[in-house]
């Protein structure tokens, strides 16, 4: 049935006027500055949990356990309840705001929510620079956590209205760019601030996530919001006004229109989640739920933020530790640049199925490269030449993710929805990325002081469940303009049984069946 699944988008769909301007172009890059203060965390954390200045002001016991002697099981050194707590308090608060920042990106638009995220996150970053005491360092984290949510919440939508259909992919994509980018410069920041004689480059590192934070909340105060925003919240004739002004053309009108048709049926939804959970929405829900979990079972944050810890487990030294991060780091930054050349030209399917097989080959020889040195028992020494061997492979696995699960797991859930629930499916994709976040961080490194080398295997079988679920129940996406989205479904081998007559449903009869 693998045929039928998979690329028919149930005939030909609208080709509006318009074109990419640099007004665009520039709106989304300062859109997509969200990214910065994920990615800049990601990277941050566990940089700073394998500095030994941070360890012992804050968790002395995890020093300890690491300056222990080599034959100590290298698997658990770093195993620690309120270790994996900093780590993963981001995380839980993300999620917690992520659906609160629904309501607001609804009411007030997406250029509010965003500016939003920005200054709470600066403030978390001010106060992680001056803790005291893990107290404030996990209010901090706290903080950074509902910054983090408003944006994942905001940015993707932002930049899936702002684009042109046929360029929706290579712009929704720079979202997860800045992310990488913003890992990469974490990762870079540690390097050096390890190096700060007095043992204070810690607050450096964390103190310098209010750059990423004032680069965002600055740029979204000259942001404009987007024509569908504009629509909902009653502001027609801004919202022609700024439709003509993205696509630089007069000629607006059957788009106009169809975002109009798609404003009035979001208007007569009273409860977006319980509209949600409809059978008629049920292809949608399912897949804004599997891409976001499964894009955290892929074991990539534990790669990126515990990379220095991992690098360190494996045998490296701290210095060591950190440049290797910093190696992935800019294999992260540079892959994403082969999915914005492709993206709209191949579709999300063939890179998704590139990308999960390329990870799972990976997370297999990375498994069996750990295995055969360190064994069950966790002691081993491992040579220079092993050692950038096992880099290598981490590398081939981050490049794959960072040009398939990475970008597309933001972009496919963000242009899936029509108008009428497009914020509250958003929460749903940001609670459950979240949640599969702090799931994962909560438990790695418990995992990998119990599952040892079987960790990879694990995430290398997640990976195949991924790959799998997309070759049989993710339809082609590309080109395709938000509004008629609904057409694939109608025509998808399994999915056309949830939705009404044979899916060219128009957007109007969404408000004629609440």
């Amino acid at each position: 049935m693998a045929g039928g699944a998979m690329t028919d988008t149930g005939g030909a769909h609208k080709n509006y006027p318009g074109k990419m301007t640099i007004f665009v172009f520039l709106a989304c890059l300062v859109a997509s500055s969200g990214g910065l203060i994920f990615g800049y965390d990601i990277g941050i954390s566990g940089g700073v949990t394998s500095m030994d200045p941070f360890l012992i002001k804050f968790f002395p016991s995890v020093y300890a356990k690491e300056k222990e002697m080599v034959e100590t099981n290298q698997y658990c050194k770093f195993d620690s309840e309120l270790l994996t707590l900093f780590t993963s308090s981001l995380y839980l608060a993300a999620l917690v705001a992520s659906l609160f920042a629904s309501v607001i990106t609804r009411k007030f638009g997406r250029r509010m929510t965003m500016l939003g995220g920005g200054v709470i996150f600066l403030v978390g970053a001010i106060l992680n620079g001056a803790a005291a005491d893990v107290a404030m360092l996990i209010i901090g984290r706290i903080l950074l956590g509902i910054g983090v949510g408003f944006s994942n919440q905001a940015v993707p939508l932002y930049l899936s209205e702002m684009a042109p259909a046929r360029m929706r992919g290579m712009l929704n994509i720079s979202f997860q760019l800045m992310i990488t980018v913003g890992i990469l410069a974490a990762n870079l920041i540690n390097y050096f601030t390890d190096k700060i004689a007095g043992g204070w480059g810690w607050r450096v590192s964390l103190g310098l996530a209010a750059v990423p934070a004032f680069i965002m909340s600055g740029g979204s105060l000259f942001l404009p919001d987007t024509p569908n925003s504009l629509l909902a919240r009653g502001k027609e004739d801004e919202a022609r006004t700024m439709l003509r002004r993205i696509r630089g053309t007069n000629d607006v009108g059957p788009e106009y229109d169809d975002l109009v048709a798609a404003s009035e049926a979001s208007k007569a939804i009273v409860n977006p989640c319980s509209t949600l959970l409809e059978r008629r929405y049920r292809a949608q829900l399912v897949v804004s739920l599997r891409i976001p979990t499964l894009q955290q079972l892929t074991g990539i944050n534990v790669v990126m933020f515990y990379a220095p810890v991992l690098f360190k487990t494996i045998g490296f030294g701290g210095t060591a530790s950190l440049m290797s991060a910093v190696i992935t780091g800019l294999v992260n930054m540079v892959a994403p640049f082969v999915s914005i050349a492709t993206v709209d030209r191949l579709g999300r399917r063939k890179l998704l199925l590139q990308g999960g097989v390329q990870m799972i080959i990976a997370q297999l020889i990375l498994g069996t490269l750990i295995a055969i040195k360190f064994g069950t028992a966790g002691v081993a020494n491992i040579s220079r030449t092993y050692a950038i061997v096992v880099v290598l492979c981490i590398c081939v696995f981050v490049s794959a993710f960072a040009w398939s699960w990475g970008p597309l797991g933001w972009l496919v859930p963000s242009e899936i929805f029509p108008l009428e629930i497009r914020s509250a499916a958003q929460s749903v994709v940001v609670v459950f990325n979240m949640l599969f976040t702090f799931i994962i961080a909560q438990v790695f490194l418990m995992m990998l002081c119990h599952l040892k080398f079987g960790l990879f295997y694990f995430f290398g079988a997640c990976e195949l469940v991924m790959t799998a679920f997309v070759y049989f129940f993710l339809p082609e996406t590309k080109g395709i303009p938000i509004e008629e989205m609904d057409r694939i479904w109608g025509k998808h081998w399994y999915w056309r049984r949830f939705v009404d007559g044979d899916g060219d449903r128009k957007v109007e009869m969404a408000a004629s069946t609440v």
